[in-house]
């Protein structure tokens, strides 16, 4: 299961993580969103204890996602060390996101 990330745990949960990151940012109503939501829960838990993977709610948590200028969704974030090494914007398919997460180990 992936993490849920908001604007009041962004900075402790993501930036200050000792594992790398990954955030999906989304929105319920995003079709795109929608189809990557199992692929980020799979990627969860077959990257569990090595990298910390969640979403972010983009309707629900505005602060965050306007720091990171997310303007389209889903934008997807890899932050390693408090700082973003790598991001996708739009489905991609799970293969992507397993060379990005692979890259940051």
């Amino acid at each position: 299961m992936a993490f849920k990330f908001t604007d009041s745990n962004f900075e402790e949960e993501a930036l200050k993580s000792s594992t790398p990151v990954v955030v999906d940012f989304y929105a319920d109503w995003c079709g795109p969103c929608k189809m990557m939501s199992p692929v980020i829960d799979e990627l969860a838990g077959d990257y569990e204890g090595k990298v910390k993977i969640g979403k972010v709610n983009t309707d629900e948590n505005r602060g965050v996602a306007s720091k990171y200028n997310v303007m389209s969704i889903p934008t997807i974030l890899f932050i390693k060390d408090g700082q973003i090494v790598d991001q996708v914007v739009g489905a991609v398919p799970k293969t992507v996101l397993e060379q990005k997460i692979n890259n940051m180990l």
